[in-house]
């Protein structure tokens, strides 16, 4: 079956389109994607104002079209933390619902964590043992911990890389006292987690997905997205920590410039590799591996589970 998964997050809105079926891996076949960074356009009150909601009933209602237009049998629509945490979220979960005919799934940041890391899972297979993943959204930070498909531990925590921009660095480049302050309080806040994993004993594998890790390796010099999904990409602490400093000092039009780095997201970067530093160096991890699926893999693998097998006897 053709599937479309709506990722409504708190830096895009994202259409993918997939064609999938029980026991195969989902093939995707269309991306429709537009960048509205709904963690960043919250007011005072903690609510999406009027421009925002605008925006976003607009975007979903053309990516709805969008998946109509690829002959898509079902559309699974989801949001994330912007949304989750937004204080008039029953108002603009219902206007979407009015005005495109997405009933949006708001998913909690546990269970954001646990389809990240079965996306994880399914990818690196049974081989890989125990596995820690990372991932790094716009409003929050997901980690969890397991050696089956649903982990023995996840959380999630108020360390996105726009959430963190916005509320903390102001200045391009921001002041170096902002930095210091968000340093801090990034680690403190991850610190209060450590002890829910280090219970578990060491990893075997250690992961990360999000475009914020993708771009991190990349400038550490990971291979560019052109050379394919099935090779192998890394990041070590040691390279991360030469590149904060660079990024600290850095515009968001220099940061935009490096290797893999798109504008839209140049200027969340340097909160981003403050996240991914604090959590590497605080959980012990010396080196990770990009991994290509995450949250809206996780969500159409789950929906695959539960869909009845194929009989081989019934297609010959």
């Amino acid at each position: 079956m053709r599937l479309g998964v709506l990722d409504v997050g708190s830096n895009t809105v994202h259409l993918l389109v997939v064609d999938a079926h029980p026991g195969a891996r989902p093939l995707p076949a269309h991306s429709h994607k537009a960048e509205l960074r709904l963690a960043e356009l919250l007011d005072e009150d903690g609510a999406i104002g009027p421009p925002g909601v605008d925006r976003l009933v607009t975007t979903i209602a053309g990516a709805v079209q969008a998946a109509e237009d690829k002959g898509c049998e079902d559309v699974l629509a989801f949001a994330t933390s912007a949304v989750r945490e937004a204080s008039n979220a029953d108002t603009v979960l219902a206007r979407v619902r009015d005005e495109t005919g997405i009933d949006l799934t708001v998913l909690s940041g546990a269970e954001e964590a646990r389809l990240t890391f079965l996306a994880a899972r399914r990818w690196f297979g049974w081989s890989a043992g125990k596995l820690l993943v990372l991932d790094i959204g716009g409003g929050s930070l997901e980690i969890a911990f397991g050696i089956d498909e649903e982990p023995d531990a996840a959380v999630s925590l108020p360390l996105g890389a726009g959430r963190l921009t916005a509320g903390w660095l102001q200045g391009d480049p921001p002041d170096p006292a902002q930095v210091k302050a968000l340093r801090r309080h990034v680690r403190a806040r991850i610190a209060r987690s450590v002890g829910e994993f280090t219970r578990f004993g060491r990893p075997d594998h250690v992961v990360a997905t999000s475009k914020t890790f993708k771009q991190l390796a990349r400038i550490a010099g990971a291979a560019r997205s052109t050379e394919g999904l099935y090779v192998q990409r890394t990041l070590s602490r040691k390279a991360l920590e030469e590149w904060v400093p660079k990024l600290a000092v850095m515009t968001t039009e220099e940061r935009g410039n490096l290797p893999g780095v798109s504008d839209g997201r140049a200027g969340q970067l340097l909160a981003g590799a403050l996240v991914a530093e604090g959590a590497m160096d605080l959980l012990g991890i010396e080196d990770l591996e990009i991994c290509p699926w995450a949250l809206r893999e996780g969500v159409i693998l789950r929906r695959l589970d539960h869909l009845p097998a194929q009989d081989p006897a019934a297609l010959a």
